[in-house]
């Protein structure tokens, strides 16, 4: 360890008690809260004592403070690097409306703009700046930030880096020379989707010093996952969004063409719906996000580009048109849902098209075979979690290595089941599927296996048409011999034998199915097969639970209404999304204690003093105007 290396590492390395209690101070004074969450003490303990650590929390379970906290209390310029240009701007919005010194540079600033935040950092008058990967690898940036003091590097996404990831990207793998060019200095790796091959890989790419590992739980108790299988998609989501009228909410689709369709139709059905894509021009992006975190009921129909990073903590349903790429991506884009701990639904539907389409879009990329396998593995874990019978909520966690407690919402379950998923509130039935199976395979070798799901159904049903009559299989013995099923039963055993390896649909002919290696026992007898049985919907869809805004009572409705109404008003001034002034739970919060002096209102959870200072009187006045007399 040459001179350089040794003062850096023993000026980072001074950690004491003093340190811990003036992170207190700021999550007190700046935050407005009285106590960590989670491991958030644990972690910010570790990077003030200059260690690299490996933070894996759920969304909406602070990371953020994590990083930001240490980064103001030692010494110098806390980097953040953080791959998306939506989500640097949020956070700090977010950050200066608490006081704090922060910024960011990317593309959308001009060459002036940036200057001005260079100035600044040389100036030491910046806390915490945030950076794309690419730009931070930069020769000039990294040339710049060495004549820095830097307090701490904050790796935000960090599955990014891993191969074995759900979003892989190129610019991560570069950032293991952080190590090298800023020696001493701790780095935090943050993610909230990790499997444990994924957590392996991270620290090992990103060459972290004898890492600690911080993993909290992936269990998001407030989210009701439902998964359907695809039938009329827009009756099905028509008939979830009933429960979620008044409420925001994403709505994720596979194709650009797609998200506007389904925006315009929703339009048209009375809701305030947005389209988002890369395709639409940027000034459009820009807009319908700032009205999606600023509005109340914007329902924003979107394919993946959207959603990482936004911090809306209201938004009350996730829900999927189509099939994602993996369990991670599921997850995370499941998560944006309930950031504020309220009930949200993560809400899907999908069938067996959507999986055709995955794969083919896999088998024609030009990824190496490796991360070829590594996807389609992925996708198969997805698939086999749709369908599973049991908690759904426990098989999820299980995936990323979790066991889940064996608790309901309300108390001890010793079945292990969460009682807020579809299977736990309405349990599927399953069925011996082994005699249908083999009808169904036995049709698609007989007519050759060159046509779709569509065609080898109507000859199981024996029904009379031009195709049938065409290709002379109404002279099949396979014909007519599945007439006890209808069309969607026998859709639901093709989706089910599809899943589980029994069959292939062909993308590369027409989606027509092929047979297995593994369907050769089925079709001998020598295995049974169980399948699950497609439930019926009911006709109307209530809302998860009771909302918090529905929990006002008709006295309190008012002032609730006047201390929302205040809060907007701040906000478009300030020109920030309204939950960046104060959170429902803090209005809810001032509503149930009714605070009237300042020293009062401190002490409402989410109110620290730089909030105080800029917004305390407006709130009190609303207060007081509406005071019992």
């Amino acid at each position: 360890m040459d001179h350089r290396e040794k003062e850096n590492h023993l000026r980072h390395c001074r950690y004491n008690a003093a340190m811990i209690e003036q992170a207190h101070e700021i999550l007190r004074e700046t935050y407005g809260y009285e106590a960590f969450r989670g491991t958030q003490r644990e972690v910010i303990e570790a990077a003030l004592d200059g260690s690299d650590t490996l933070v894996l929390m759920p969304t909406g379970g602070g990371k953020s403070l994590c990083y930001q906290i240490p980064a103001l209390v030692r010494d110098g310029l806390g980097i953040v690097v953080s791959p998306l240009i939506a989500l640097m701007q949020d956070q700090v919005s977010a950050l200066v409306q608490l006081g704090i010194e922060a910024a960011f540079l990317n593309s959308t600033q001009n060459p002036a703009e940036q200057q001005q935040i260079v100035e600044k950092m040389h100036r030491r008058e910046l806390d915490i700046l945030y950076i794309a990967p690419e730009r931070l690898l930069q020769t000039r940036t990294l040339n710049l930030l060495e004549s820095l003091t830097i307090s701490l590097i904050a790796i935000d996404e960090a599955h990014c880096v891993s191969q074995w990831g759900h979003d892989f990207r190129q610019d991560y793998l570069s950032l293991h020379v952080l190590r090298e060019h800023f020696p001493g200095v701790p780095r935090m790796a943050l993610t909230a989707t990790a499997d444990p091959r994924t957590q392996q890989e991270i620290p090992q790419r990103l060459q972290l010093d004898e890492p600690k590992h911080f993993v909290s739980g992936f269990d998001r108790s407030n989210i009701r996952y439902t998964v359907q299988p695809k039938s009329d998609a827009k009756k099905q989501l028509l008939r979830f969004l009933i429960g979620h009228k008044d409420n925001a909410g994403i709505i994720y689709c596979m194709s650009r063409k797609k998200v506007e369709a389904t925006a315009e139709w929703l339009c048209t059905r009375g809701l305030t719906a947005l389209p988002y894509h890369a395709g639409l021009p940027a000034d459009t992006r820009a807009e319908h996000l700032q009205r999606f975190l600023r509005e109340d009921a914007v329902v924003m129909v979107a394919t993946i580009a959207f959603g990482m990073g936004i911090d809306k903590p209201d938004v009350r349903f996730v829900a999927h048109l189509d099939l994602p790429k993996s369990m991670e991506a599921y997850y995370q884009e499941t998560g944006r849902a309930g950031r504020d701990g309220e009930p949200a639904d993560a809400w899907m539907v999908y069938g067996l098209q959507d999986v055709v389409r995955l794969v083919q879009m896999m088998d024609s990329s030009t990824a190496p075979d490796q991360q070829k396998r590594i996807e389609r593995s992925k996708l198969d874990a997805l698939l086999g979690w749709c369908e599973v019978t049991e908690c759904r909520r426990r098989s999820l966690l299980a995936y990323f290595g979790e066991a889940y407690p064996g608790e309901k919402s309300h108390g001890p379950n010793s079945d292990g089941n969460c009682g807020n998923c579809d299977i736990c509130l309405t349990p599927p039935q399953i069925w011996d599927g082994t005699e249908a199976a083999q009808k169904l395979l036995s049709a698609v070798y007989r007519s050759g296996q060159r046509f779709g799901a569509g065609h080898v159904i109507d000859i199981l049903r024996g029904k009379q048409n031009d195709k049938i009559n065409q290709w002379n299989h109404q002279q099949l013995s396979t014909f007519g011999i599945g007439s006890d099923l209808t069309d969607n039963q026998w859709r639901s055993v093709v989706r089910q034998l599809v899943v589980q390896g029994f069959l292939i649909a062909d993308a590369e002919r027409y989606n027509a199915l092929r047979l297995t290696e593994r369907s050769r026992p089925l079709l001998r007898g020598e295995m049974n097969l169980t399948l699950r049985q497609d439930t019926a919907e009911k006709a109307l869809r209530k809302p998860a639970r009771k909302q918090s805004n529905s929990a006002v009572s008709e006295g309190d409705r008012q002032l609730w209404e006047a201390l929302r109404a205040r809060r907007k008003q701040l906000a478009d001034e300030q020109g920030v999304p309204p939950y960046v002034v104060f959170h429902d739970a803090t209005l809810m919060e001032m509503m149930e204690y009714q605070p009237t002096s300042e020293a009062e209102l401190l002490n409402i959870s989410g109110v620290g003093q730089s909030k105080l200072d800029r917004f305390g009187a407006e709130f009190l006045e609303v207060l007081r105007e509406h005071a019992p007399c």
